[in-house]
């Protein structure tokens, strides 16, 4: 997607050898007319497949669910929650998950009756590395009976193993943006 590209040539940061920093516009400090762009790319990508809801992670994964939920007509957006709350009791859908940013493993969850047996999911998220988030996703809808029609990503760091892991396993991974590497600060980003 040429403006989430140009956004990110333009304002994201690379630290190290692997961190992509882009909080200016996409998950500290949100450009609400790039998101909206955003949701619009990936139900034109995945409209085919009628998806019935979106499906993230919590908190940086939400805005780009909601857009994409209001461009695929109005869908639900649920998004896993990464703790325990008072507020989601009863039975629930849990994976354990590994956030590569944050350095952290995460039991994430849903409540069983958001996520419906033979529900089609489309997943999105604000970042593809390795993979482990959408994988975790994935396996709620696995333990749920519903089917992933495909998993959309803001920003993929290509030269991590996570698009290639997903696309093994069977899954339809589309990302608006490709990082293909950080030299001396900058993001190498693909066309």
């Amino acid at each position: 997607m040429k403006e989430l590209v140009e956004a990110v040539r333009a304002h994201g940061i690379g630290i190290g050898t692997d961190i992509v920093k882009v909080d200016m516009f996409l998950n500290h400090r949100m450009d609400t007319e790039l998101y909206v762009k955003i949701g619009q790319a990936f139900a034109a990508e995945f409209a085919q497949k009628k998806p019935d809801l979106v499906l993230t992670v919590e908190a940086s994964g939400i805005a780009g669910a909601l857009t994409t939920a209001i461009a695929c007509g109005n869908i639900p957006v649920v998004f896993a929650k990464k703790s325990r709350t008072r507020n989601v009791t009863g039975d629930v859908y849990e994976s354990r998950v590994f956030s590569f940013t944050h350095g952290v493993e995460n039991h994430i969850r849903v409540a069983k009756q958001y996520l419906p047996e033979g529900s089609k999911v489309l997943i999105v998220d604000d970042f593809l590395a390795n993979g482990e988030a959408a994988e975790g996703l994935c396996e709620l809808c696995r333990q749920a009976g519903a089917e992933v029609i495909g998993i959309g990503v803001c920003v993929e760091k290509s030269f991590q193993p996570g698009h290639q892991k997903l696309v093994d396993a069977g899954y339809h991974v589309h990302a608006l943006a490709k990082v293909l590497g950080i030299e001396d600060g900058k993001l190498i980003v693909e066309d």
